[in-house]
């Protein structure tokens, strides 16, 4: 038991042991491939990234070295890549902007103060094992969030793809909008060289496995444009490269602690840190219905909170999980969280030593990888099967997926909220079922009553759910529908072994019913309930109201108990005959039925 107690401590402080045995030669070299897979994307849009949270550009390149490592080795995916992103990028500028010029010096403290402060909440949020928060997040809201993450994602590539000048951060219906109108303006040089790129990872993918396609796809990408420019001119093919970067290495930083900069930081810190802490575990979870890996919320918390928390002191502003990233780590087939490391370490080394050469490689083909990896996040076999399923689940698909094109940050809560709301529709109307006794000699369970005789005195019903708040107009008003229907039937036993628990208001509604029953001549009873549904009646004072003999336990005599109670003048003109007692000849016993 220690040794167990230990191992679990263990697990949790140091999350990386439990995938070390998974490394080997075959693991390393499959994560080597992804990470310098994943290096070769993040150069680019750490860039682009910086550039939209106002921040100076090699900022963007930090936040994907330190933090990604950190996010790697204590979260609890193996292919959940951490770093800059497009909606944390935009965020961070929308916070801070109003508080510094971007890209000054003041404003550069505040945001690095800002990125220590995300950690800091998301770190007691995962020590306070407030992870099960995210166990809202149903799995059609993660598909549906992936999907419209995939759609952003090729769409924001749209530009680099076809040569078009579109403003950075365009919403998707802005950029379809003016690839439209920009149609006649297409570079037909930089199209080309998207094109060839994204042909060939199609078929590096399809017919050539064990080759890294997109390495591959990127790479000829790269000659093609080369030749092109060759050919024709740099001037004429208009074809741009991600450019030649500066060789720095992350230098320390320290967040600014004075009280008016906590001050004014701390509530959009709090913000980023939850929408951060949504997108992270989103994109995990998304991930993890491919690798059908398991997700700890609360580790994953843990993980962008100790890497923002890190990351601070290493020039980095606020980081989560990347969807881009994610995607490409996962498709270019890394197998440990060693791969998220690998791509930390390459990009160093690209910036430290090969950083000129990040001139020949054009965004172009950068565009046709990341069109094929928005492809492989679309799950068209799950969104069929919801469709075909589920009309509820289908409109939360869908508002999902329009939702977090228009929005990203928005989407997922849109997602969550409908979700939510259609599950607590459905809590709040638990089944109420007619039910009879089974006729097989010695069977003590019921069955539906539909096609079946019932008695005219005494409905039984079995109710399927909880019975709170939120359910108690809708059952007390199906008790009440019994004698409204008939009259007759003032009496009702409730099957409750569904029903899995009862709250002040579901115990008053019992009480006043079983009240109102009585009144009328007639009872309410409770057959097999459970012990945690009895004495939270017991606490609640309701056991008078419903009365102590009102409890029939399991494979229990409660029909001759009932049947004392019934009219005997009912009973005596009755022909369905389905208890027991109603059996028994008039020479055994009085005449009748019920």
């Amino acid at each position: 038991m220690l040794h167990h107690s230990r191992k679990y401590w263990l697990y949790h402080l140091l999350p990386f042991m439990q995938w070390k045995h998974l490394v080997d030669r075959k693991s390393t070299r499959a994560d080597l491939i992804a990470g310098l897979t994943g290096a070769l994307i993040v150069l680019p849009q750490g860039v682009a990234f910086a550039t939209i949270a106002g921040m100076p550009p090699e900022y963007g390149l930090y936040a994907a070295m330190v933090p990604a490592i950190i996010a790697a080795l204590f979260g609890s995916s193996w292919h959940l890549v951490s770093g800059p992103t497009t909606a944390i990028s935009i965020a961070v500028f929308a916070a801070m902007s109003p508080l510094a010029d971007p890209g000054s010096p003041q404003f550069i403290s505040m945001v690095i103060t800002l990125t220590f402060l995300t950690g800091l909440f998301q770190l007691i949020l995962g020590l306070a094992r407030m992870g099960v928060l995210v166990n809202f997040i149903s799995h059609t809201v993660v598909i549906g969030f992936t999907t419209g993450a995939a759609l952003l994602i090729a769409v924001s590539q749209v530009k680099n793809f076809f040569g078009l000048e579109i403003a950075r951060g365009a919403h998707f219906h802005e950029v379809l909008e003016q690839f439209f109108l920009q149609f006649g303006d297409i570079n037909p040089y930089v199209s080309a060289v998207g094109a060839v790129t994204l042909a060939v990872g199609i078929v590096a993918k399809k017919y050539l496995p064990k080759l890294p396609y997109m390495i591959v796809a990127m790479a000829v990408g790269s000659v093609v444009a080369y030749l092109i420019n060759n050919q024709f001119g740099v001037h004429v093919t208009r074809i741009k490269t991600v450019g030649a970067l500066s060789a720095h290495l992350p230098p320390f930083s320290m967040p600014d602690f004075s009280y008016m900069t906590l001050h004014v930081v701390m509530f959009p810190a709090l913000v980023v840190s939850m929408l951060a802490l949504t997108e992270a575990v989103s994109i995990a979870r998304a991930i993890a219905v491919k690798s059908e890996q398991g997700i700890d919320s609360n580790q994953e918390f843990i993980g962008q909170g100790l890497s923002n928390l890190v990351g601070s002191f290493f020039s980095s502003y606020a980081s989560c999980g990347s969807f881009n990233r994610s995607g490409v780590n996962y498709e270019a087939g890394a197998q440990t969280p060693l791969a998220t490391v690998f791509a930390s370490i390459f990009l160093l080394l690209i910036l430290l030593l090969v950083a000129p050469l990040a001139s020949y490689l054009p965004t172009a083909a950068m565009a046709g990888i990341l069109f094929l990896v928005a492809w492989s996040l679309i799950d068209f076999h799950h969104i069929a099967a919801i469709a075909r399923t589920s009309r509820a689940e289908t409109i939360t698909l869908f508002v999902t997926l329009i939702g977090t094109v228009i929005d990203l940050e928005k989407g997922i809560f849109f997602g969550i909220l409908l979700s939510l709301a259609l599950y607590l529709y459905r809590v709040s109307r638990p089944s109420i079922e007619p039910s009879v006794p089974a006729r097989e000699e010695g069977a003590y369970h019921f069955v539906g009553a539909h096609g079946h005789p019932e008695c005219p005195q005494l409905r039984i019903v079995r109710i399927n759910g909880s019975i709170f708040f939120g359910a108690v107009e809708y059952v007390g008003n199906g008790l009440m529908q019994i004698d409204k229907d008939n009259p007759q039937r003032k009496t009702v036993m409730i099957v409750a072994s569904g029903i899995n628990f009862v709250d002040v208001a579901g115990a008053e509604m019992l009480a006043q019913e079983a009240r109102r029953r009585r009144k009328m001549g007639g009872g309410l009873y409770l057959y097999r309930c459970k012990d945690s549904v009895y004495q939270f009646l017991r606490k609640s004072d309701k056991l008078d109201d419903i009365g102590q003999d009102g409890f029939y336990p399991a494979m229990s005599n409660w029909s001759g108990s009932i049947y004392g109670t019934l009219d005997r003048e009912i009973c005596r003109s009755c022909r369905t005959r389905i208890f027991p007692e109603c059996r028994v000849s008039p020479v055994q016993g009085e005449s009748g039925s019920s």
